[in-house]
């Protein structure tokens, strides 16, 4: 059965009210802090767009995988109630819809977890089985730990067992699975550290040249020796920025 409910895929990031503002400004800003630095022009901006673009899709891509690792955490603390609404005698169905309450509470009306919780309710409700509802939501989510969870679950409805006990050691080593990755960004938190500094230095080196040597640079701007100078560094500057991320990313991805 095909599911009909409006639902909020979270392969994109879906933003928040002032996020998206945020997000376009602060690309702007990085835009025309390389017009200026490397140009001294306002023309030149509109060639440096694509970096613009770039910038706004990092920061988007940052967004949503703190999304994912929030709404990880949340699930984790969703199935704990889950497997104690069990054992107090709820079937699995009752127990999800149950649990909607008990992470109100936790984390509030607007929590991402709430508004999953609340999809699987409304789909209950048009007896949309809870198996289904489960996988839909690990395949929106993009979460390795949700999509193994609704694996695990599906295979204990059909093949029969405690539920309570599966859920609640599926609860458990998602908790594992989370601590171990906090921990390795916690290791990876000072390479990022050191990057962003080598990302930053060049432009602290040239500031400090130019304000203790006014005009220092003055042969570099607004003539064409300049400008293809200026171009090639920017180059330069924006191939070791991007390959530096794409290291991060590959360490953070092998987590």
């Amino acid at each position: 059965m095909k599911i009909n409910l409006r639902r909020q895929g979270c392969h994109e990031y879906q933003w928040k009210k002032g996020e998206k503002l945020s997000a376009i400004l602060l690309s702007v800003a990085a835009v025309s802090f390389l017009a200026y630095f490397f140009y001294r022009s306002i023309w030149i901006l509109p060639m440096l767009s694509p970096v613009g673009i770039f910038c706004f899709r990092s920061i988007r891509k940052i967004k949503l995988e703190r999304y994912r690792e929030e709404l990880s955490t949340q699930f984790r603390e969703c199935i704990l109630a889950v497997a104690t609404s069990l054992q107090a005698g709820y079937s699995a169905e009752n127990a999800f819809v149950e649990c909607g309450n008990d992470m109100r509470m936790m984390y509030g009306e607007n929590a991402s977890i709430c508004r999953e919780l609340e999809l699987i309710r409304r789909g209950l409700n048009i007896n949309i089985t809870l198996e289904e509802l489960l996988m839909d939501f690990a395949g929106r989510s993009g979460c390795d730990e949700i999509d193994q969870f609704a694996q695990i679950f599906s295979m204990a409805k059909r093949n029969g067992g405690n539920m309570a006990v599966i859920i609640r050691s599926s609860a458990s080593l998602i908790g594992k699975q989370i601590e171990q990755r906090q921990e390795l960004r916690t290791l990876l938190a000072g390479k990022r550290m050191e990057l962003n500094i080598m990302k930053a230095m060049p432009f602290g080196i040239l500031i400090y040249i130019s304000l203790s040597n006014p005009g220092y640079f003055d042969p570099l701007y607004h003539n064409l020796k300049g400008i293809a100078v200026m171009t090639g560094c920017l180059l330069v500057y924006l191939t070791a920025f991007v390959l530096g991320e794409r290291v991060m990313n590959k360490m953070t991805a092998e987590m």
